[in-house]
């Protein structure tokens, strides 16, 4: 089973991606970006979008198997790590953290991935 999930984004029908794809018990999340005027609240905003991607298609947090930061500005690295750990501190799930010149849009300064793997049903 395959199933298409979209929240709206414009750049999805325009680049022809999903946000997420789900295949049997596991869920890949697009590169997601948050709104905010810094590196810190992109990133937390950017999670609650992924965290409300997993919940509407019955997955959790605590089911994330790999996350991936990317930041365009490296020197905030920090603020989006310390985000990314008030998120997933106890679930502690594979990481990369990744810099990356520039995004599609200049007011972008981070975006997050995820993997995850249902581990209840």
């Amino acid at each position: 089973m395959r199933q298409l999930i979209s929240t709206g984004s414009p750049w999805e029908p325009k680049v022809g991606y999903s946000r997420a794809v789900v295949v049997n018990d596991a869920i890949y999340i697009s590169g997601t970006a948050g709104k905010g005027p810094d590196v810190y609240s992109q990133t937390r905003d950017a999670l609650a979008t992924i965290e409300k991607v997993l919940t509407d298609s019955g997955f959790s947090l605590s089911d994330v198997v790999q996350s991936r930061l990317v930041v365009s500005d490296f020197e905030r690295w920090e603020d989006a790590a310390r985000a990314h750990g008030e998120v997933y501190g106890e679930i502690r799930p594979a990481f990369s953290l990744v810099h990356a010149l520039p995004f599609v849009e200049d007011a972008i300064l981070v975006e997050v991935e995820a993997v995850a793997v249902r581990t209840k049903k």
